[in-house]
């Protein structure tokens, strides 16, 4: 046996460990399960022969318009992420392709804004949506977030690692910048993408303060908001009605979590930092 080989008792006690913090790590969500399908007198008993209801959900789905929540969200989620993609990757482009003078220091500029908190910036944002008469609406939930920081710098570092010979080769076809962007660029870094994606997704669909602050009805309210109406605690925190409609929230990420998550490893394996 090699000196350098952990032995079967290191082993056993790494995978012990792990599952322990797996195990701590879902415990919130069994409870939120365990929870949400039996009735509130089974709630802090765990009785294992405790009967099962889907009543819970029923009653959350009727009590506030969780179909037009989930719209709302679908909506911002998909205009931002798009939007993100498109501004992110032009302005990475750039940067990785088209050096000019200052742009070092651009970039760094660029970086800097990955230091500024987004709570920071809530008073000025709010001012500058409201002059531009778009208060309560969704564009006004979105307006933050159509361009990212953290999204130009990884997109950039992918572009970084593309052989220079396959761009060459293009050009020399006659393919224009953006042919060679669309073409050669994007496709080699698809796994950039993919787990860029699938953060910024599951991000923005659990965003709360910002769409807190600019909505003031339901008609534009995302689900994280419309969420708030099951936590008053004036008559009691009723837990089997509050954890039914935070699953009812994140059942759409977790089920596609699970469809997805060999993908989703393997995206954030390829796409290390280069």
């Amino acid at each position: 046996m090699s000196a350098n080989r952990p032995s079967n008792a290191t082993q056993i006690s790494v995978t012990l460990f792990a599952w322990c913090l797996a195990l701590l790590w879902v415990l919130p969500l069994l409870f939120a399960i365990w929870t949400a399908i039996h009735p509130p007198v089974y709630v802090g008993s765990f009785d294992l022969f405790a009967p099962l209801t889907l009543e819970n959900f029923v009653r959350v789905w009727n009590a506030a318009p969780f179909d037009r929540y989930f719209l709302n969200t679908f909506i911002l989620v998909t205009f931002v992420v798009i939007s993100q993609f498109v501004i992110c990757t032009l302005a990475a482009y750039a940067f990785a392709v088209f050096p000019f003078r200052g742009s070092q220091w651009l970039f760094m500029v660029v970086l800097v804004q990955l230091m500024v908190m987004p709570e920071v910036l809530l008073v000025r944002n709010y001012a500058t949506i409201s002059k531009m008469g778009l208060i309560d609406t969704i564009p006004a939930i979105a307006l933050p977030y159509l361009a990212s920081a953290f999204g130009i710098f990884l997109f950039r570092q992918a572009f970084k690692s593309v052989p220079k010979e396959l761009d060459e080769a293009a050009r020399m076809e006659g393919a224009g910048p953006l042919k060679v962007l669309w073409r050669v660029y994007v496709p080699l870094s698809r796994s950039t993408y993919l787990a860029y994606g699938l953060v910024m997704v599951a991000y923005h669909w659990n965003n709360f303060l910002w769409p807190l602050v600019v909505t003031n009805s339901a008609t534009t309210r995302p689900i994280t908001v419309g969420l708030q109406v099951f936590s008053t605690v004036e008559q009691g925190i009723d837990w089997p009605t509050v954890t039914a409609a935070t699953l009812l929230s994140v059942a759409p990420l977790l089920v596609a979590f699970l469809i997805f998550q060999r993908q989703f490893v393997q995206s954030f394996m390829r796409s290390g930092i280069r």
